[in-house]
């Protein structure tokens, strides 16, 4: 029933543990029956979509029903639609709660949600609402807008399910993105014995290796080789059954966006890789690394597009710089070492178009030190840092002690004064975490403006929000709806990846995983850096 799943979504909410959310899922979908727990185990995990329902809906309904000031302001203190609509719904008239049928199954909430549409939905979703108390209304209004955002991430789910009825999660990755919600196949063999499903000749993803930082240890490159982290997003392209799919790191399925590099794998096997977007290199040496890769805020003109034009697919070609292969024609390589399935990929190389495919080189380095002085003057745009792969490491799904490691560039740092803040989600909802941050276009002493560079909301401890965010709400000048402009008064030091050219922005600048690195409560703002010393980080 709803009030169950109510109950597992207020308790996901105010429990921050990952073991306590854990056992709290688990417990739900082994004592939950079918489908009411994959339609909930969808929803936790992203993978319901019901087109009729939007914030927007939700906005006007209350609109409808609740002063606009109270809502604005309700809405402002809450930080969340849903939690707002929840509270604020005002109970059925009198008369008519004695004909609300009970409260609805989860399935029953799936179906009725599926079956409404544009027309229909602002007459029967009251009806739902009215059905349910307000828990239950915060649970329905988070399931049928896809945003549930109460600390669950997709893998975690899944882990709690493995967790649940003692099966590996990396079969259920496997399995996953052969089936659809409900799930009843996988329920059938993790719960009750039944055959795993049969996906052999289906084009499925296969969970990453993944990488642990390399914090302050010291290599043996004997035992350990070293590959260049490019810069763009980790791929896999999977052939089985004359269908070719490409998907990102979380499995989701891009290949509608990326149509050309389906096109240009045709040889039954799974293969892992950057991708990447073609262009040249203006700016620097190029002696240490491969040429031929953009920066990411080029490949970034791709992501997300349903619709590709032609004029797109000409002016930022994708390729996918190849890391790893998994299965090859009817083999299994994953229990093969590094050593066995790079010297595959190699023989595979000729096989692949030119144009969409080449291989990431290894970097040559005698000792560790000669490898920590050719990463330090890595600067190329494409370039995050370096991979270390242990020789003889097996493919594992998600990260194993002492196999891969990342070790990322150091990363550029600037001065910028805090312009804007706006809250946050979830259990920052009540706190301004989020910060738009500036450089002086000039002089600041001559009365230069400042020019938003960036943004970010991380990099600072639970206490330093208590403290920014009092000086946010102490030094606001300017309310624009839901964001505060303060007076120029803080420094932060941004620790950022790099910085593009960008048409998108006042700046002409846009920073690629800006974060705070110190909030500099001691330097004066006219001390923060100018837009000049940004746009010298540029690289073409």
């Amino acid at each position: 029933m709803m009030e169950r799943f109510a109950e597992l979504v207020d308790g996901l909410v105010y429990t921050r543990g990952r073991n306590d959310k854990l056992a709290l899922i688990a417990d739900y979908l082994r004592t939950t029956p079918d489908p009411d727990r994959g339609w909930a185990l969808a929803a936790l995990t992203g993978g319901l979509d019901f087109p009729a329902v939007k914030a927007g809906t939700v906005r006007t309904l209350l609109a409808e029903r609740v002063d606009p000031v109270l809502w604005a302001l309700s809405r402002d203190f809450v930080g969340d639609t849903a939690e707002t609509a929840s509270l604020l719904w005002p109970d059925p008239p009198r008369g008519v709660q004695d004909d609300v049928t009970a409260s609805p199954s989860v399935s029953e909430v799936v179906d009725l949600l599926s079956n409404m549409t544009r027309s229909s939905v602002m007459a029967e979703l009251p009806k739902l609402l009215d059905r349910l108390d307000s828990a239950g209304r915060y649970a329905l209004l988070k399931l049928a807008t896809g945003g549930m955002r109460i600390g669950v991430s997709a893998r975690l789910a899944k882990t709690a399910f493995a967790q649940a009825f003692d099966v590996s999660v990396e079969d259920v990755e496997e399995y996953w993105h052969a089936l659809d919600p409900p799930f009843a196949p996988l329920f059938a063999w993790a719960a009750e014995g039944e055959p795993a499903p049969d996906t052999g000749a289906m084009p499925l993803f296969r969970p990453f290796m993944l990488a642990h930082p390399l914090e302050g240890a010291v290599l043996d490159l004997a035992d350990y080789a070293a590959e260049w982290k490019w810069d763009g997003i980790r791929v896999q392209l999977v052939h089985a059954g004359g269908e070719t799919r490409l998907y990102s790191r979380g499995g989701d399925d891009i290949t509608a966006t990326f149509p050309e590099m389906a096109a240009a794998f045709a040889i039954p096997g799974v293969l892992d890789g950057e991708l990447l977007v073609r262009g040249s290199h203006q700016g620097g040496e190029r002696a240490h690394a491969q040429a031929g890769a953009a920066s990411f805020n080029a490949l970034q003109q791709r992501l997300g597009r349903k619709q590709v034009s032609g004029k797109m697919l000409t002016e930022y070609p994708a390729f996918v710089r190849l890391y790893d292969v998994l299965i090859l024609g009817g083999d299994d390589l994953r229990e093969l070492p590094w050593t066995e399935r790079r010297e595959r990929l190699e023989a595979l190389m000729p096989l692949l178009p030119g144009d969409r495919f080449d291989l990431s080189e290894v970097v040559p380095a005698a000792q560790f030190e000669d490898l920590a002085q050719i990463r330090a003057g890595a600067r190329d745009e494409a370039i995050e840092g370096l991979m270390l792969k242990r020789r003889d490491s097996p493919y594992v799904a998600g990260r194993r002690a002492g196999l891969w490691y990342k070790w990322k560039r150091d990363p550029l740092l600037i001065d910028c004064v805090l312009m804007y803040a706006q809250r946050g989600n979830g259990k920052r909802s009540s706190f301004y975490s989020d910060y738009t941050f500036g450089c002086w276009d000039g002089d600041p002493d001559a009365g230069a403006e400042l020019l938003p560079v960036g943004k970010a909301y991380s990099g600072f401890t639970d206490e330093e929000l208590k403290r920014l965010d009092r000086h946010v709400r102490q030094h606001t000048v300017g309310r624009f709806g839901p964001v505060r402009e303060t007076d120029k008064s803080l420094v932060f030091e941004v620790a950022f990846d790099s910085v593009h050219a960008s048409k998108r922005h006042k700046s002409g600048l846009a920073m690629r995983f800006p974060r705070i690195h110190r909030v500099r409560w001691d330097k004066p703002p006219h001390e923060a850096d100018r837009i000049e010393a940004l746009t010298a980080l540029v690289r073409d």
